[in-house]
């Protein structure tokens, strides 16, 4: 379980498939506290580490996880947004993320606002999946690459986030511009209120 809340963008330093499957190797200023077989968030997507070499560690994406998610096109030099578990015993600053990524959305728009940006993104809609909670709502939450953000101006299947300095400076936020494809994970309590509904 996760919070959204980004410790550090991390540079993508080797990319190697085998198979269906995608090594990502990851420079990491805590890799020396990761351990094998732990789990960290990678723009949203909770990966096990299986390999660690000095501050370099590597996770792998199966299928799966590759068509679901953007880490499909990463390249050397990326920076992808990294978040370890939550501790339980700490305070939920963001929001609870499970790092499930449920979908990919595109950056329709990017607009700076006197000290702070706008990012609008677009999803595709399932209206089944809608039913189960797979949305947004109004002032709700989302997570967009692992970030927990605030959902603004929620249309059918579009929204807005609002980003501080610190943020675009401290994520990959300031790497999205218009056609940037992002990690959508939806609110996990709208998903199980909406199960709920259903019965």
């Amino acid at each position: 379980m996760f919070s959204g809340i980004i410790e550090e963008a991390a540079e993508v330093v080797a990319l190697r498939h085998e198979q269906e499957n995608l090594h990502i190797s990851i420079k990491c200023s805590f890799t020396h506290e990761l351990k094998i077989d732990q789990s960290v968030a990678h723009n949203g997507v909770c990966l096990t580490v299986v390999e660690i070499q000095d501050d370099v560690y590597t996770v792998t994406a199966i299928k799966e996880t590759l068509d679901r998610s953007n880490l499909g096109l990463l390249s050397i030099g990326s920076k992808v947004n990294l978040e370890r578990s939550m501790v339980m015993n700490g305070r939920l600053d963001g929001h609870i993320v499970q790092g499930h990524v449920d979908q990919t959305a595109v950056c329709t728009a990017v607009e700076e606002t006197e000290g702070s940006w706008r990012f609008w993104f677009e999803y595709d809609l399932d209206p089944a999946m809608a039913k189960q909670g797979y949305l947004t709502v109004e002032k709700g939450s989302v997570s967009v690459n692992g970030v927990s953000l605030t959902v603004c101006d929620s249309s059918k299947n579009s929204f807005y986030v609002a980003i501080i300095p610190y943020t675009y400076e401290h994520t990959n936020f300031h790497q999205i511009q218009k056609g940037s494809v992002v990690n959508l994970e939806f609110d996990i309590i709208g998903k199980y209120i909406s199960k709920m509904m259903q019965f």
